[in-house]
């Protein structure tokens, strides 16, 4: 892969403002840089279950999804297997027969599936697609060079994901527990009660309304909270 390649994937990491920003310019790039692929999409393992992240301008619908459903095709085998698949000629292909008719109904003639190592996941994989036989393998050297990189793109963006989502449950962690705490104060004060007297009271409301305990503590500080109506103020 040549040092623009490697510049232009390090600049889009830069300038995403999310992973679905940063992967669909990864499956565009890989289409402009690898010879002979028409379309790329990345498939990746997450909660038990294959999905593709991203795909080019011009994946034809659904040629990802029906690999899915029948858990079997290129892109299947490399994920789970961690395993390059090439299919050079799809209609000469007898390994999947159920995809490669859908695949080759929609103009693919070739596929080439590389397994990327994704931290926290179980199976990965760049997926190449060609419009003529041997499209693809004129230079598989390209497709694997673009494969790494993209894979450690990927990797990073994932971590950065997964730290963002683990800062912001952090975030309502932390807010939760203010509101708890400032529903403790408000019934110590009104009841003249220690704190884990308050505490085990609002456990039991909130259990009796079978509502949550930092919903029904945030219902009771937003209530003391409110400014109280002029017109109900006592008159002389």
């Amino acid at each position: 892969m040549s040092s623009e390649t490697s510049d232009t994937l390090d600049q889009a990491m830069v300038r995403s403002s999310g992973l679905d920003t940063l992967l669909h310019d990864l499956t565009d790039r890989a289409v402009m840089e690898v010879p002979g692929a028409a379309a790329c999409s990345i498939t990746v393992r997450r909660a038990g279950r294959l999905l593709t992240l991203a795909g080019s301008e011009g994946l034809p619908s659904g040629l990802d999804l029906r690999q899915y459903e029948n858990g079997s095709g290129p892109c299947v085998e490399a994920a789970e297997t961690g395993a390059e698949q090439y299919a050079p000629d799809l209609s000469a292909e007898s390994r999947w027969p159920s995809y490669t008719r859908y695949a080759l109904s929609t103009g693919v003639r070739c596929v080439l599936a590389v397994p990327i190592e994704v931290e926290g996941e179980t199976g990965a994989a760049l997926n190449f697609y060609g419009e003529r036989p041997g499209a693809l393998g004129a230079d598989l050297e390209a497709a694997r060079a673009f494969a790494a990189r993209a894979g450690d793109a990927i990797d990073v963006a994932l971590r950065i994901e997964r730290r963002r989502q683990s800062a912001a449950d952090v975030r309502t962690a932390l807010l939760s527990r203010s509101v708890i705490d400032q529903a403790i104060g408000i019934l110590m004060a009104r009841e003249r009660i220690d704190a884990s007297i308050a505490l085990e009271r609002l456990r039991r409301v909130s259990q009796d309304r079978n509502v949550k305990l930092r919903d029904l503590c945030d219902q009771l500080v937003a209530r003391v909270s409110r400014p109280s109506d002029p017109a109900s103020g006592s008159r002389k």
